[in-house]
């Protein structure tokens, strides 16, 4: 587990001004650009595909921190690395195996991470945190930005971070979901490492927001829950 890393969510973005907005937070100090996918079954809302991964990867050296929030992520695992993703992020609860697309991820030289829903227990992913770089706990429901982070996931990242840091595993945790200056340090304190914001960073003054988040991460100290 690395140092804290801010990751906006470009899901809250302009997308006319898509430029301007990533300058702005990698200028700032984000590390991470999350892009997130939505095939309107897996979750009922739509969103970007492989063309926004591209665009965006030919004006940023960040890292591109891919989330599928897709029915069957093994079919397009290829695509979204030959587009640019550094790490690619499927759902535990998709229909493909997910050691088969753990594996895909890997044989296409991308980073992995593995997440799950709100209502997914933590102990359902125990069995493949050893394969992976990191583990997204969504802390709404996915599939829309805005909501508010649901309270009983502090208790899911900090039950997380002590499985994997009792276990000696080098696996991020990424936190995504109501993301305010005061949730941020909440899920900090008990474990995660790896903050997505959407609408805390885009609405307003982005590279102010950036700013203020970067600073905030770089003063919390991840907590062990041991």
């Amino acid at each position: 587990m690395g140092h804290n890393i801010l990751a906006p969510s470009i899901l809250a973005a302009d997308c006319a001004d898509l430029r301007t907005e990533i300058q702005a937070i990698e200028t700032e100090g984000a590390e991470y650009v999350h892009i997130d996918v939505m095939d309107g079954v897996f979750v009922p809302s739509l969103s970007f595909g492989i063309p926004i991964v591209e665009s965006v990867r030919k004006i940023t050296k960040m890292v591109l921190d891919v989330h599928l929030m897709i029915i069957h992520p093994l079919k397009y695992i290829k695509q979204f690395a030959q587009a640019g993703a550094d790490s690619i992020t499927f759902h535990m609860e998709s229909e493909d195996d997910p050691d088969e697309v753990i594996d895909a991820i890997r044989a296409a030289g991308c980073k992995v991470g593995i997440s799950i829903k709100p209502g997914t227990p933590v102990e359902d992913v125990y069995r493949y945190l050893d394969k992976v770089d990191m583990l997204l706990i969504m802390t709404v429901e996915p599939g829309f930005g805005g909501q508010p982070y649901i309270p009983e996931s502090t208790a899911r990242i900090a039950q997380a971070r002590y499985h994997i840091n009792s276990n000696a595993l080098n696996v991020d945790i990424e936190v995504d979901g109501g993301i305010t200056e005061k949730t941020a340090a909440t899920v900090i304190e008990v474990g995660a490492n790896v903050i997505v914001a959407g609408s805390a960073i885009f609405h307003g003054d982005a590279a102010d927001n950036t700013r203020r988040y970067v600073k905030l991460l770089s003063e919390k100290k991840v907590g062990e829950v041991l």
